[in-house]
């Protein structure tokens, strides 16, 4: 067998053929140089790439606002209340009553002053005026006889047949007769004017509104009311008005009533404005007249419109007017455009608008529309209207 001897270098260290370096101390360069990179790799990702700053943008939603400034605005006043004819005249029996013959009216026919609306029966009454009469003739024949004799006695005084006392007897007996001939007139009067008093007569021109008799009926003077009619065919509104309202409205101011139920709106002017508050309600009445109309029937329910002037406020359109158990607000932006309520009260509300009574000076943002998405405190990106009623139109 042959052996190679092993052969080492001048440091003792063991030399391998073709004069290469130990296996060992060759593994432990690669060893450090695998190292080395894998070190070199971790620093880049470490170091050498750079991670990108995220930037929290705050997404503020947008919200239209107006500054509604102050201008002229139409005090209108709104109300509600009933129809009812401006005077009303309830007709009842003026005499002593009896059976109605017959009824000669319905209701809605007009009649004139003194129209007869019913008669009633009056035989007996037409009797006692016969006898009346007749009385008046007898008291007049007492009368003719009584000037006779008077006259007779005036012939025979200055012959002496006749003395002055029985010429004064017969003369006051003959002035008793005429005096029982006026009785029986005035007897006679007073009896036709009964008779006249039957008939339950129009006490003047006008719309006869309800009937409550029948012919066959008994009537007196405690029937009560038999007709009712509005004089002249005048109608009025009566609409109920705040003790507020009420302040600087006065006679002669227009206003249009619409009946309820119907699309036809009078033009009326208020005549009279009640001179006492209800203490139950805190309201007063403000009566308003208008002219005859078929649509207008009293006893119904009717809206009302008063133009009582003008004054100076804010305006917004509608959908910036919110409202919840506190009352009415708006929302404004204020400091670091932060939503903010403000309580405000309203007036007048015309096709125009909404015309703020007091909460608002007018240089305001105040937010038109989506009021109810939106929260105090809550930040927003506010847009500025060009106009606020037109915006929110």
């Amino acid at each position: 067998m042959n052996y190679e001897s092993a052969t080492f270098d001048n440091d003792g260290r063991l030399a391998l053929p073709g004069g290469g370096e130990p296996r060992s101390n060759r593994l432990w360069w690669i060893v450090g140089a695998v190292a080395v990179v894998l070190i070199a790799i971790a620093a880049w990702f470490v170091f050498g790439t750079k991670k990108p700053e995220v930037k929290h943008v705050e997404q503020l939603p947008n919200v239209t606002v107006a500054v509604p400034g102050s201008k002229l605005v139409p005090r209108v006043l709104s109300a509600t209340g009933s129809l009812a004819a401006r005077r009303e005249m309830p007709v009842g029996v003026a005499g002593e009553g009896g059976l109605v013959t017959r009824v000669l009216v319905e209701p809605g026919q007009w009649v004139g002053a003194g129209q007869v609306l019913a008669t009633v029966d009056r035989s007996v009454q037409t009797q006692t005026a016969a006898s009346l009469a007749a009385q008046i003739n007898v008291a007049r024949a007492d009368a003719a006889i009584a000037q006779s004799e008077l006259d007779r006695a005036k012939q025979l005084v200055d012959r002496g047949f006749i003395s002055k006392a029985d010429l004064e007897r017969k003369a006051a007996t003959r002035d008793a007769a005429l005096a029982r001939v006026r009785v029986s007139q005035a007897a006679l009067g007073e009896q036709s004017a009964r008779n006249g008093r039957l008939d339950i007569r129009a006490p003047a021109a006008g719309l006869v509104l309800t009937r409550d008799v029948e012919p066959g009926q008994i009537v007196t003077a405690g029937s009560g009311t038999l007709f009712r009619m509005a004089k002249g065919g005048e109608m009025e509104m009566r609409a109920a008005l705040s003790e507020a309202d009420l302040i600087g409205l006065g006679v002669g101011v227009r206003a249009k009533v619409t009946p309820v139920g119907g699309t036809q709106s009078f033009m009326g002017e208020v005549w009279q404005v009640s001179p006492i508050i209800d203490p139950q309600t805190r309201q007063g009445i403000a009566r308003i007249a208008l002219t005859y109309n078929p649509a207008l029937r009293p006893g119904g329910f009717a809206a009302a419109e008063i133009t009582s002037g003008a004054a100076t406020s804010p305006q917004l359109p509608e959908s910036a007017v919110l409202s919840d158990d506190r009352g009415n607000f708006v929302y404004i932006i204020g400091k670091d455009d932060k939503i903010e309520r403000r309580d405000v009260k309203v007036g007048a509300v015309t096709d125009s608008g909404v015309a703020i009574a007091s909460g608002l000076s007018g240089a305001e943002r105040v937010v038109l529309s989506a009021g109810a998405f939106l929260n105090p405190g809550q930040k927003v990106a506010p847009v500025v209207a060009k106009s606020a009623v037109k915006a929110g139109g």
